[in-house]
């Protein structure tokens, strides 16, 4: 499956961004979902995961109650919805897709299909 992942770009600490991922070539609703991120030099990591139909989903701990990860299958698309955004959330973001459980979104060396990323910057 190829994604194609958009949304990103500067915004002030306390604003909202959200992000979209769309599929082509293969339909998502087999997939788990995912969002990761990378800042310069640091390891690409785990921000959500949602399940394939949608009623399950993870978050890390510093984006939980402000990031919310959601599916629309029928439009074969992945959001992210970012609020109240902190200059440490700036990063690219990715999105990812696997064929396998949500519980295999966490780390990125299980992830099968990435997304290009998109610049997300934060300022203070």
């Amino acid at each position: 499956v190829q994604l194609q992942a958009s949304g990103g770009g500067l915004v002030q600490a306390g604003g909202s961004l959200r992000l979209s991922c769309a599929a082509s070539g293969r339909t998502l609703s087999s997939y788990s979902l995912g969002w990761f991120r990378q800042s310069p030099g640091t390891e690409r990591d785990f921000v959500a995961a949602i399940d394939r139909s949608g009623s399950s989903t993870r978050y890390t701990p510093s984006v939980k109650g402000r990031f919310t990860i959601s599916r629309d299958n029928a439009k074969n698309t992945v959001y992210l919805q970012m609020n109240t955004l902190k200059p440490e959330d700036t990063a690219v973001y990715y999105c990812a897709a696997d064929l396998g459980s949500i519980a295999t979104m966490y780390n990125p060396n299980w992830i099968g299909s990435w997304g290009q990323g998109t610049q997300v910057t934060v300022s203070s």
